[in-house]
């Protein structure tokens, strides 16, 4: 079993079909090799839409973890509500950080996410996704090449340093158009936000709506050098 401990530099190479580029293939390869030693982290954003969608036709018991920081927006919260409907048989749980809102500002004193928020994210997202890794030998992420510079070299697999295990990126070759417009062709439900100026969508005390459709991420932690929580 390819694992993190015997990660060789593999060069696993797997069908770039027109209908799915890939996708597809990587799913069934990953649920194949790994069994129940993968779950998907995700965010419920498009991407992650598109992915459930996708996974449901490879395994459709698979564990789909999103980590829930408390302060999510509504529409996001309605969002897995809807995908919950839609894929019953789907075992989606919310992970939610040690520390309640509450403690945390005891701790670390009040709007965290403005006087720290890499500490912020540390406490209510990567914390709780090493705890959820804990255990599971790979996972799969929603990451695509042209989200931005910092993502353009993903692989399908990646050995993921940060949590030691192997990061499985199936939309990698996806575009933009080509999310939304399978979302649109199998009718899937999505979240509102995305109607509204928001490319990424995250807590909303770090999340802004943008026009740029060249920076999609740039409406997350807007004047704060920041782009990523840290998860990639």
């Amino acid at each position: 079993m390819l694992t993190y401990e015997t990660w060789n530099n593999p060069s696993l190479e797997f069908e770039i079909d027109t209908t799915y580029k890939g996708a597809l293939n990587v799913l069934k390869w990953t649920y194949q090799h790994y069994q129940d030693e993968v779950i998907y982290a995700c965010s419920f954003g498009i991407e992650g839409i598109v992915l459930i969608d996708l996974i449901s036709k490879v395994q459709p018991k698979a564990t789909i973890v999103f980590l829930d920081t408390g302060v999510h927006y509504k529409e996001t919260y309605d969002t897995i509500n809807r995908v919950k409907d839609k894929y019953p048989d789907l075992n989606i749980v919310l992970k939610k950080p040690k520390l309640t809102l509450t403690e945390q500002a005891e701790i670390y004193g009040d709007k965290l996410w403005e006087t720290n928020p890499n500490q912020c994210c540390q406490i209510r997202k990567l914390d709780p996704l090493n705890e959820t890794l804990n255990g599971v030998k790979a996972w799969i992420s929603g990451l695509r090449r042209e989200q931005s510079d910092t993502r353009k070299n993903v692989e399908f697999l990646n050995k993921d340093e940060k949590f030691q295990s192997i990061k499985v990126c199936p939309l990698i070759h996806w575009t933009w158009k080509e999310i939304w417009r399978y979302t649109y062709n199998h009718n899937l439900p999505y979240n509102p936000l995305h109607d509204q100026g928001y490319p990424s969508i995250g807590c909303f005390h770090c999340t802004s709506p943008v026009f740029d459709v060249n920076d999609l991420r740039s409406g997350r932690w807007k004047g704060k050098g920041k782009t990523e929580c840290g998860l990639h």
